[in-house]
């Protein structure tokens, strides 16, 4: 995987082989991002990265120059790998916590401009992450959760909901958090 945009465009990252994960895709995190410039400044934001796996999207963040961001996994191979890779890069203002997503969400007591969610394609509950967000209320107004799901999944009808996209096989909803 490589970082696209920012101090570090261009570095390229290896995890691992034995972390069982599917990070996004270049040109799916190329699309995001692309779709994020016309709607965020990244200086100084603060990001949750839930589900985070290699780190791919948190990486993108930091070095775009968000001033915190949060990376959230349960896998403890995942989050060690993140650690030692936000160290490398001397990434001040990075956390990495080792936990379920619906968990650390109960457990934030920060609020944020971005969360971004990219949970396993066989996993079930994303109409309960999106849920949870708001609920805890850990997004900021006019915040973005941004949900990376199967085609199957259609959150339309939820709190917030914007549009979904697709790239290829990636499948991105976009929920704002707007007071009525």
């Amino acid at each position: 995987m490589r970082i696209i945009s920012g101090k570090w465009r261009g570095k390229q990252i290896q995890a691992p082989e034995s972390l069982l994960v599917r990070p996004t895709t270049d040109r799916a995190k190329e699309s995001l991002f692309n779709w994020l410039n016309f709607r965020i400044d990244f200086e100084g934001i603060y990001v949750l990265d839930l589900f985070a796996g290699t780190g791919n999207i948190s990486y993108e963040f930091v070095s775009r120059g968000a001033e915190k961001v949060v990376a959230v996994d349960e896998n403890i191979g995942c989050t060690r790998f993140i650690k030692r890779t936000f160290e490398l890069l001397k990434a001040t203002g990075s956390e990495v916590l080792q936990q379920e997503a619906r968990m650390a969400i109960h457990r934030m007591h920060l609020k944020f401009d971005v969360v971004f969610a990219d949970p396993p394609y066989d996993y079930l509950d994303h109409e309960i992450i999106i849920r949870n967000v708001f609920e805890k209320g850990i997004l900021k107004e006019a915040g973005w959760l941004i949900m990376e799901h199967p085609a199957t999944f259609d959150g339309s009808e939820l709190p917030g909901f914007v549009e979904s996209r697709h790239y290829g096989k990636v499948y991105f909803s976009y929920f704002q958090n707007i007071s009525e």
